[in-house]
């Protein structure tokens, strides 16, 4: 579990049907440009807008490219009720189980621990921890997320817990063995690369992929400059793209530059604004000359 994975949008045909083509389309080009996997069904692909028919045919595309290209495909899971996570984690059709903390209930640091040691020991593949205390409303101190990155069966956390702190440098340096943290956060992804992140799940890497991946090889490699000068780019591009709710600028970046046939979102999302489209694609502009440099 190291690099950048890319939890993929789910495109939308103008008839509003799931277009799969395309998501195929994306899947193909990520992986060409060195994404280390995929998500399918993250919170970017709004699966909770989708039909139980939509996100089998998501997963179905998603592990189709994964198994071309020899990466692991994580498919989301999860939901404020243990017994329901542990039954979808037995269904997955993926090689890793993303599994969010239960949100909107706030068990309590304890109920938090007792859910994830339920879900991996009912789960067939390896548990990824989906910690974002901003959407579940369940914050967890160091202590506790050591704990979680000591459950057998649980190799890794997807940390969206905000900005750079003490509390995430003393989390990444009690990390036991075999464990990885991917950023899940996109515009602090180099900080936390350079403090011993493995890699990042981001949504900002459907575009400028592989930007992203060099980003992450230059902190890997010691390259600091590079790391440096990509970091600073592409956090600019992340804060675009998240000027309003996710997907919707993402969704409209990607339609602008041809890569989907529409640029709709599912209510209650509403599409991007013109202004925040215009500004992501400036910012994306502004990643080529930072890439090719050094």
């Amino acid at each position: 579990m190291k690099g950048i994975f890319v939890p993929l949008v789910t495109p939308f045909d103008a008839d509003g049907s799931v277009a799969l083509g395309a998501l195929s389309a994306l899947a193909r080009d990520v992986l060409d440009e060195g994404a280390a996997g995929l998500v399918a069904l993250g919170t970017t692909g709004e699966p909770a807008t989708l039909s139980e028919a939509e996100r089998a045919a998501v997963v179905d595309v998603c592990r189709d490219a994964c198994a071309r290209h020899g990466v692991p495909l994580l498919v989301g899971v999860g939901g404020s009720s243990t017994a329901g996570t542990v039954a979808a984690v037995r269904e997955i059709r993926g090689d890793v189980a993303m599994v969010v903390v239960p949100p909107y209930t706030r068990p309590g640091a304890a109920g938090v621990l007792a859910h994830l040691r339920a879900v991996a020991a009912g789960s067939p593949v390896p548990v990824v921890v989906y910690h974002v205390p901003y959407r579940t409303g369940q914050p967890l101190d160091v202590t506790s997320l050591l704990e979680i990155a000591a459950i057998p069966g649980v190799v890794g956390m997807k940390l969206s817990d905000g900005a750079v702190s003490g509390d995430t440098v003393a989390f990444l340096g009690g990390l036991p063995a075999g464990f990885s943290v991917l950023g899940g956060d996109d515009a602090v992804i180099a900080p936390l690369l350079a403090i011993g992140a493995a890699g990042g799940i981001l949504a900002s890497a459907h575009v400028a992929t592989g930007a992203f991946v060099a980003l992450a090889e230059a902190w890997r490699d010691g390259d600091v400059g590079r790391g440096r000068r990509l970091g600073t780019a592409l956090a600019a591009v992340s804060a675009a793209l998240f000027a309003e709710p996710n997907p919707a600028v993402i969704k409209a970046v990607l339609h602008a530059t041809g890569r989907i046939p529409t640029p709709d979102v599912r209510l209650p999302l509403l599409p991007a604004s013109a202004a925040a489209t215009s500004a992501a694609l400036r910012a994306l502009d502004r990643v080529t000359a930072a890439a090719t440099t050094g």
